[in-house]
């Protein structure tokens, strides 16, 4: 007999219960690669997540993940798992969009986001997102571009909104293809803030503030750097831009940040751009989606959103 709320499978002629909860506990495991994370990411206890992942692995007869010290990774059962699980969770998404097209979004949205991104740009766009779509839940997830990606084609994250590189790959949808220069900024002050020419030796050679090395345009800065057995040395590295905007503007040194972020600084006058002659930087703000990701009506929104944005701006 089948137990209320449990799908029934049959594997190697045995049945199987699982229940979606257990499902969902294991995604979120595999995904975040912890237990402690996953548990905070949908509200349980650490222990009702191993209590989970345990009846399902009974129900199953296979070990689904190795924990060895801190490291929590998939087992070979566990990756084979892992495409049939996320294949089931996107096809349930799709159902309950496909019976329910005709109402206003309100699931939930996942997205992904680069530091300097998330406190810049995002905040207006999830603003008025809210405003026209309350009943939606957002969540967003700061990391380098390699780590957003990957949860990306995981299914963990929905979207990304990166900074890199003109990025392609033939598993994904673009959404947004853009430009975007990367500054020398500092204060008014500066002595080299009135000068016409600066070389780039010049400015590396300023007390320097950096992002972390995750950072796409710091490392293409050092990558041009190390062509020239070249090398600079921050007396503060950190992933927070609005930290080293702040200490900017108290005379922090220089810093070399997208101009997206320091734009409205630029234009009270509180900070200025420096142009080395030797050296220009432009990256592109790009956001994607995975092509056999079911484009749900909370992520559509989104989109539509964006779009609107970018050609009004």
């Amino acid at each position: 007999m089948q137990t209320a709320g449990r799908n029934t499978r049959t594997r190697f002629g045995m049945e199987v219960y699982m229940e979606l909860r257990e499902i969902t506990a294991f995604l979120q495991v595999a995904q975040l690669k912890s237990f402690s994370k996953a548990a905070r990411s949908l509200g349980y206890s650490q222990a009702a997540v191993t209590i989970q992942i345990k009846q399902l692995e009974e129900e199953l007869q296979v070990h689904l993940f190795d924990r060895i010290g801190k490291q929590t990774t998939l087992t070979h059962q566990g990756e084979v798992f892992y495409e049939y699980a996320s294949a089931m969770m996107r096809d349930l998404a799709e159902g309950r969009d496909a019976i329910s097209a005709s109402r206003e979004p309100a699931g939930r949205l996942r997205l992904g986001a680069i530091e300097s991104i998330c406190s810049s740009l995002l905040p207006p766009l999830i603003m008025e997102y809210h405003r026209r779509f309350p009943k939606v839940s957002v969540s967003i997830r700061t990391d380098s571009p390699e780590t957003l990606l990957e949860m990306m084609n995981k299914n963990a994250i929905d979207i990304v909104y990166f900074l890199d590189r003109p990025t392609y790959d033939s598993k994904w949808e673009r959404v947004l293809d853009a430009p975007e220069d990367i500054l020398f900024v500092t204060r008014p002050d500066n002595p080299l803030a009135g000068r016409r020419e600066v070389e780039l030796s010049e400015i590396i050679s300023q007390p320097f503030l950096l992002t972390e090395k995750d950072a796409s345009y710091r490392f293409i800065l050092e990558q041009y750097l190390a062509s020239l057995q070249k090398e600079i040395r921050p007396f503060l590295e950190i992933g927070n831009t609005d930290f080293i905007i702040r200490l900017l503007r108290q005379g922090g040194g220089v810093s070399l940040l997208p101009e997206f972020t320091v734009r409205e600084d630029i234009r009270e006058g509180r900070l200025v751009s420096l142009s080395p002659t030797d050296f220009h930087m432009r990256t592109w703000r790009q956001m994607v989606y995975h092509k056999e990701k079911w484009v749900t009506r909370e992520m559509a929104a989104f989109i539509e959103l964006v779009r609107e944005r970018e050609q009004g701006s």
